[in-house]
């Protein structure tokens, strides 16, 4: 491959032809940036451009030069110039190079399609001087630039409009469609209590399939009839999910769009891969569109119902993005404060973004620990089983603890400690203790009657209280005779000990 003198000048121009008939021009325009580009000695450029304007291909100039105090001469393409470098670009682009992919493959493609297999930016010219020089272009050079995997829809330009692309699909406006609720009647009373005292948030924690999201979701269904103009953000956090993620569809929420964002609440969200979301900036912006009357008023006058009086955003799993998100939650916990937004969080622990001490003392976040169902409801569900069932309540609650899904079983299959039911014990609850507190429930497990605390912290090598989490989730019984277990998690317990 050998490429004219007068085609490297030709193309050169033309790729720099934005630059044409500008006061102030970059290096590439003078006979230095021309004579690098196309790989030429300055001597032979001057001579070029001589042949060249005398063929009215170029035209020349005295221009100011970018990073330069003097001024030097610079040329560009003439009308006939520019039609006759398109005519040469297009039969160049069509120039047959070798190139080596990025699996090492030895390929023969034209010059128009060298950046795409590269993925570089590479020019016509840049692509044609190395292939005349080395033959074949590998994948992966450092001299060709940074990879940069091209768009498949070029036609889509990056920018705000992209922010909140899918983020409706991210949250539901209603609750889910759970399983019925049974008793609960003293756990619904104290959401009730906690929405008409408008206090700021909710935190109901359990273990897991205890029906935190269940009762829940009974409880918004009934507010939700008494109070139709509601705004409900459910969102349902998952394990990949990220700060990014809940900040964006909670936006998307509030009404924010791009035709609709007077604080630029868009411009906090980072467009590039990597950056992080300023917490601080998107919470400031946020408070003062949640707090201007009439911008709301102006965004959802035509919307059914007209202006929520406030927002109520559950946060479904939070547990899920505790740990990545802890800034962001924060940061909703003092909009929730101070702005027309009430917050409900559901988790499998105690989330550790507020200080307990704190919140409790300026009575803002109500706690709910949510534990199996009590002797009284295990009964009346009983009661409500079609077929005749001889076992009895107390023996159902020593078995499982009053755990809602243990009874579904025993409703389904008619067996109090059914299988599936244990299956459930060692995923969802015995695999995610932690070895200090499996190892106390395990020396429980192997006594066949309640065990005093002292003794069996001093089995355990345990120092303290008893686990207040054990005990509130109902996986660690307090009786008078001392601690104990329900009979399903002593049963599997004991299988994994023997």
């Amino acid at each position: 491959m050998n490429i004219s003198v007068q085609d490297r000048v030709l193309i050169h121009l033309l790729e720099n032809n934005f630059q044409a008939d500008k006061y102030l021009v970059d290096i590439a325009m003078t006979r230095p940036g021309i004579a690098a580009s196309c790989a030429l000695h300055p001597p032979n450029v001057s001579r070029t451009m001589r042949n060249m304007f005398k063929q009215n291909l170029v035209s020349e100039h005295t221009r100011s030069i970018k990073g330069d105090d003097r001024r030097q001469k610079t040329w560009q393409l003439t009308e006939e110039g520019f039609s006759k470098a398109k005519n040469r670009q297009v039969a160049l682009s069509e120039t047959k190079v070798l190139v080596r992919n990025q699996e090492g493959d030895l390929l023969e493609v034209e010059a128009s399609k060298v950046s795409q297999k590269l993925d570089t930016e590479m020019t016509l010219l840049q692509i044609l001087m190395h292939a005349q020089h080395e033959g074949v272009l590998t994948y992966g050079d450092i001299r060709f630039g940074k990879i940069t995997k091209e768009q498949k829809d070029k036609s889509t330009r990056p920018g705000r409009i992209k922010a909140l692309t899918g983020a409706h699909a991210t949250y539901d406006t209603q609750p889910p469609k759970t399983r019925s609720v049974r008793g609960r009647s003293s756990e619904i009373s104290l959401l009730k209590s906690w929405f008409e005292n408008r206090k700021s948030c909710m935190v109901i924690h359990g273990i897991a399939g205890i029906g935190k999201s269940t009762l829940v979701s009974h409880w918004l269904d009934n507010e939700i009839i008494e109070n139709p103009n509601l705004s409900v953000c459910w969102y349902p956090c998952q394990p990949w999910d990220t700060a990014l993620g809940l900040a964006t569809s909670l936006l998307h929420r509030f009404g924010i769009d791009e035709k609709h964002d007077p604080y630029d609440l868009i411009e906090t969200l980072p467009l590039a891969p990597g950056e992080s979301l300023n917490v601080d900036l998107w919470r400031r912006r946020l408070l003062a569109y949640l707090t201007d009357a009439h911008t709301i008023r102006e965004r959802f006058k035509n919307e059914s119902g007209g202006p929520p009086p406030y927002w109520l955003i559950v946060l479904d799993d939070v547990h899920h993005i505790e740990k990545d998100a802890s800034n962001l939650l924060g940061a909703i916990l003092q909009l929730s404060k101070v702005s027309p937004l009430r917050v409900v969080m559901i988790s499998r622990s105690r989330p550790s973004v507020y200080d307990r001490r704190d919140v409790h003392t300026r009575d803002f976040v109500e706690e709910l620990a949510l534990k199996g169902l009590n002797l009284e409801e295990i009964e009346h569900w009983l009661k409500e089983l079609k077929q005749d069932s001889e076992v009895e309540a107390k023996t159902i609650h020593e078995k499982t603890g009053g755990h809602p899904l243990a009874l579904e079983l025993l409703e389904l299959y008619g067996n109090s400690v059914h299988v599936d039911w244990l299956q459930f014990l060692d995923d969802e609850i015995l695999i995610k203790l932690p070895e200090n507190e499996k190892s106390l429930l395990s020396n429980l497990a192997k006594s066949n009657r309640p065990v005093k605390w002292q003794d069996l912290a001093k089995e355990s090598n345990w120092s303290g209280n008893p686990p207040k989490e054990l005990i509130d989730y109902g996986l660690l019984v307090e009786l008078e005779e001392g601690m104990w277990l329900h009979e399903a998690l002593k049963e599997r317990l004991l299988r994994e000990i023997t």
